[in-house]
């Protein structure tokens, strides 16, 4: 069973494990996504949330729709979702990230530390 954050809506979560598979290269320019009937079914979501999510990466230019044959992922969507993804970090998550090494007092040798140092 799928855990499902309360912060987003399902189908923006199903659209960023979409990109995060073609970011991975777990499906490459080219290729088609998984079914909506099968990504529904794997996730125990209906199928207009898929749909939805899928409609969403179209609109971005990142996948296209091929009448009677599904969704492709389209050329240079990698380049695209990475620019995007990078954008998104900067501007959403940075700052909370930023505040919080500020408020914490660490300095950018504390962060750069080997995991296993203390």
């Amino acid at each position: 069973m799928t855990q499902w954050r309360d912060d987003q809506p399902i189908f923006l979560q199903i659209r960023q494990r979409m990109i995060e598979m073609i970011l991975n290269g777990a499906i490459n320019e080219g290729d088609p996504l998984p079914s909506v009937r099968q990504v529904a079914t794997d996730l125990s979501v209906n199928p207009l949330t898929v749909t939805k999510s899928y409609q969403s990466l179209v609109d971005m230019g990142t996948v296209e729709k091929r009448r009677g044959l599904g969704m492709y992922v389209t050329e240079g969507a990698r380049a695209a979702l990475l620019a995007h993804e990078r954008d998104k970090f900067l501007k959403e998550d940075w700052p909370a990230i930023a505040a919080r090494i500020s408020a914490l007092g660490l300095s950018t040798g504390d962060l750069l530390k080997d995991g296993d140092e203390k």
